[in-house]
Order: structure tokens, then C-alpha cells, then sequence
């Protein structure tokens, strides 16, 4: 048995984290000392404490640790390392997101670009019919998870769309946007209607009187700019959204042309 400074210098884990975790119940002394109420460890407890700081090294909360810790079965801890693996190069892969705006942001800066190439307007948006799934998608960077379903359907079912530069609309329902689980429908504008299957229907989408659009050139990284600009355009000539789903229409994509810089894309918010 080993008093608590002996053990903490053993394992090399500080008597400060040895009273943590005794207070917190993940690790309790082997004994207490009815009179000295010293700390007594065992070397049975080395293994313990060892998967303790790693769980804690790799990122686990303190609950997740103790749960791993009453189960302590290998199989439990391996899947759990796995998982927390997944996890964390996912948020290496968000900060290099960050990353990569504030590179951005740097470049636009040093360059002054503040202007973004779109024009604004408004018009009258004509009903159409449609052929589309809707899903909760995780954000809105999944969008084109729903355009491949869609597409592949279309291919299966050898069903017919209209070939224009209005074939392609995607529908944004949420009324606010949403960092994640947003509501998206995307859709293609089809000659007649088929049968619904498999989450794909036909639908007629709504006549809209006054529709404000801005055709936005370059890459989608364009597109939140071009919100803002169009925002400022509202307010200016006191105009009033619509509670009615936005719209983004792609008419020069990824599928047409190599460079980005070519790209045009439409952006439609009903108005009131």
C-alpha cells in the first residue's frame, strides 16, 4: 500500500487530481486510515487511474470517464476511443473552416475587396411544378446529399424535366437561419406529374407577386455577402419579407464550368 504522495509520484498524477478524484468517485483510495485519515493506494489501482488520464488526455468529460469506468470492460473503452476520434477530427476539420474564413477575411482585407459582384431587383416569380424531396439535413453544406437522392431518383424512374436555366430550385423552409438540423427541399421543374414515391413528390409551387432576387457571380462563399448586401437593399427601399420559404437557384455551377469565379447563383426572398 502506498500513502497518497508516494502513489502520486509513482503514476506521476498530482495529489491535487488523486483528492479530485476520490471527492468525485472515480477513484477512491484503496483504504483510509481510521485514525491519520491518510490516503492508502494499491498498485492494483495503477491500471485504473492510467485508463482515467487517458480518457481525460483525449478529450472525455469527467461523467463520460466515471460511466466508462464503473462498466470497465476494454471493448467499451476501444469503441469509446474510436467514437472520440471521429469527434475530434471533426472539430479540427470546423476550425480549419475558421481557419480558412479568417484567411479570407485576411485576403479581402489587404486586397479591399468589400464589394461583392450581385445584382439586386425585384419581379413576379410564376407557379411551377416541381419533382422534390425534403429533409432535415445536418447544415446547409449537406445540401448536395439531397441533390445526388434527387438526381438518382430522376435517373431510375426515367422521368422527364424541363431542360431551362430555372430547372434546379432549392427551397430553405426555416424562418431564421440555423447552424444545424436546417429544413431543405430541393427540387427540379418536371413536364407532368408522377407518382410519389420514396419521399419524392410532385407539387406546385406557389405564384410569388414580389420576389426580391440578386444574381451573384463567383464562388458560393459569395453567397453570405450577398445576403447582407441584400439586406441593406431592403431596408433602403423599405420593403418587408415575406413569412415564405427563400429560394437559391444555380444557373453556373460546379457541374458547368471549372472555375469558381464563373459561378451564378440566384437568391430569391419573398416580399410582402
Amino acid at each position: 500500500m502506498f500513502k497518497i504522495g508516494e502513489f502520486s509520484k509513482l503514476t506521476q498524477v498530482s495529489i491535487r487530481m488523486l483528492r479530485y478524484y476520490d471527492e468525485i468517485g472515480l477513484l477512491k483510495p484503496a483504504e483510509v486510515d481510521l485514525f491519520t485519515g491518510y490516503r492508502m493506494y494499491s498498485a492494483e489501482q495503477i491500471p485504473i487511474l492510467q485508463k482515467i488520464v487517458l480518457l481525460r488526455d483525449t478529450k472525455f468529460t469527467t461523467l463520460e470517464i466515471k460511466d466508462l469506468i464503473q462498466r470497465l470492460k476494454d471493448i467499451d473503452i476501444l469503441n469509446e476511443l474510436k467514437e472520440k476520434k471521429i469527434q475530434i477530427n471533426n472539430e479540427i476539420a470546423k476550425e480549419k473552416q475558421r481557419i480558412d474564413k479568417i484567411d479570407s477575411a485576411i485576403r479581402e482585407i489587404q486586397e479591399k475587396k468589400f464589394k461583392i459582384h450581385c445584382n439586386i431587383n425585384f419581379k413576379r416569380v410564376d407557379k411551377m411544378l416541381i419533382l422534390s424531396i425534403r429533409d432535415s439535413m445536418p447544415t446547409y453544406f449537406h445540401e448536395g446529399l439531397l441533390w445526388d437522392k434527387l438526381f438518382d431518383f430522376i435517373r431510375r424512374e426515367n422521368i422527364s424535366v424541363k431542360q431551362d436555366m430555372y430547372n434546379n430550385i432549392a427551397l430553405y423552409h426555416d424562418i431564421e437561419h440555423k447552424d444545424k438540423d436546417v429544413d431543405v427541399e430541393v427540387g427540379v421543374v418536371v413536364n407532368k406529374i408522377g407518382e410519389n414515391k420514396e419521399g419524392f413528390i410532385y407539387r406546385e409551387v406557389e405564384v410569388v407577386e414580389k420576389m426580391a432576387y440578386a444574381m451573384v457571380y463567383g464562388p458560393y462563399t459569395n453567397l453570405s455577402k450577398a445576403y447582407e448586401k441584400l439586406a441593406y437593399w431592403l431596408e433602403n427601399h423599405n420593403e418587408h419579407m415575406e413569412d415564405k420559404p427563400s429560394r437559391q437557384i444555380c444557373h453556373i455551377g460546379v457541374d458547368d464550368v471549372e472555375n469558381p469565379e464563373e459561378y451564378l447563383t440566384e437568391i430569391q426572398v419573398p416580399l410582402k
